[in-house]
């Protein structure tokens, strides 16, 4: 695009958002609708749960030394999306209805970019953990081998692909000076990059299925040429990650996936494929997408509910619990290492991901769900590095 073509009388930059709405046929109501009532009244509350949610989850990664590995660092970062999401949302709510007509072109790509990128973090997010997920395990370990510094390197690279895919559309790839190429369920954007964005997105999903598929297989025939013991330990533990993982990669295909349609349907169709009925319903599902990791969190994993409960009775309580440090003592206790050396000796099985720099050194040597497993409260208190917990098993906030 020259700046000739910008400047020359073919295009509409001095246009407002009216004029590119009432060409697409998609009405500014002037007045305010049940249904803008109800957008309203549901969304903003829950866009506030969702960023709550995900502060939890963020929250406990960051507080719990047993989640200080990538794996949990990328699902961190995953709740940084939703969170980011929440607010995205938050401030369409805030920028719909009759408010949309009030908005100069800079604040409606800016309302748009904020939905793109969070998308595109969420994406490419779980692209890294599926990656992240069949490197370690295809090489029989339970933790990746990056470093500290590779993980902020690459959540870094995260959000710089979903900011570019957030600015392309106001930058250069939109109907200001094509008209016969503007979306209708988003009247700025062109149709072109309306299909690029969903195609990508959906060949995404195929690909992360695809892995997933994959790990699953490769554990299935893992496990017939292994001891019954450790075949069973070993098992247990990978696929109790990895089904947590499959059930947020689910339930964000799940989510985006009738959207990415719709998208697509409007790119490849335009006026004639009516996207505008389904718009709000596939948004709204989206947004849900956002609050169902925390709660597959919550009903998968017992230490990150455990975690869950400890910071929410730290805000009941004023900071009268037990503190932090107490807490990550009972959580890595020494013998629970040194019981999961000793029963799970074979290194071709397991391989340490610790790291001999100081610097980028993960906390922990073994996954908190196998040495929970393999530690009974029967062994004798007698032991060297035995921790007594008594009833703060039974009630962490005690």
């Amino acid at each position: 695009m020259t700046i000739d073509n910008i400047t020359s009388s073919s295009c509409y930059s001095n246009q407002s958002v009216t004029f590119f709405y009432q060409h697409a046929n998609k009405a500014i109501g002037g007045n305010w609708t049940t249904r803008d009532y109800l957008v309203l009244g549901l969304g903003l509350p829950l866009s506030f749960i969702v960023v709550l949610a995900n502060l939890l989850v963020m929250a406990a990664i960051l507080m719990n030394r047993r989640f200080h590995f990538p794996i949990y660092y990328l699902l961190g970062n995953m709740a940084a999306a939703d969170l980011f999401a929440g607010l995205a949302y938050t401030n369409l709510i805030l920028n719909t209805g009759p408010w949309t007509a009030t908005l100069t072109k800079k604040q409606w790509y800016i309302r748009g970019a904020l939905i793109d990128i969070s998308l595109t973090a969420s994406v490419a997010n779980l692209l890294a953990v599926a990656v992240e997920r069949h490197q370690t395990i295809i090489t029989m370990q339970l933790h990746s081998t990056m470093t500290k510094r590779r993980v902020v390197l690459l959540i870094i690279s995260i959000w710089a692909v979903g900011i570019v895919m957030g600015l392309v559309p106001s930058l250069f790839w939109n109907c200001e000076c094509d008209l016969s190429d503007c979306s209708t369920v988003a009247p700025l954007y062109s149709r072109r990059f309306l299909i690029f964005w969903a195609l990508l997105n959906l060949l995404t999903f195929f690909v992360m299925l695809g892995m997933y598929s994959h790990i699953f297989c490769h554990v299935k025939r893992q496990g017939r040429h292994t001891s019954q013991h450790v075949s069973e330990a070993r098992q247990q533990t990978v696929i109790n990650l990895m089904k947590t993982i499959s059930m947020v990669l689910g339930a964000f295909v799940i989510c985006w996936t009738p959207g990415l349609i719709v998208l697509l349907l409007d790119g490849l169709q335009g006026k004639n494929g009516n996207a505008n009925k389904y718009e709000k319903y596939c948004l709204v599902i989206a947004e849900c997408n956002s609050l169902v990791n925390p709660i597959i969190y919550s009903l998968r994993d017992a230490e990150m509910r455990k975690t869950f409960k400890w910071i929410l009775c730290c805000f009941c309580r004023h900071g009268g619990c037990q503190p932090r440090e107490t807490l990550s003592t009972e959580m890595d206790s020494p013998l629970k290492e040194k019981s999961l050396s000793y029963k799970l000796e074979d290194s071709v099985l397991w391989k340490n991901p610790d790291r001999d720099s100081k610097d980028d050194k993960w906390t922990d040597s073994v996954p908190y769900r196998l040495s929970s497993c393999l530690v009974r409260s029967s062994d004798p208190p007698h032991l060297p590095g035995r921790v007594q917990t008594h009833s703060k098993d039974a009630n962490i906030c005690a």
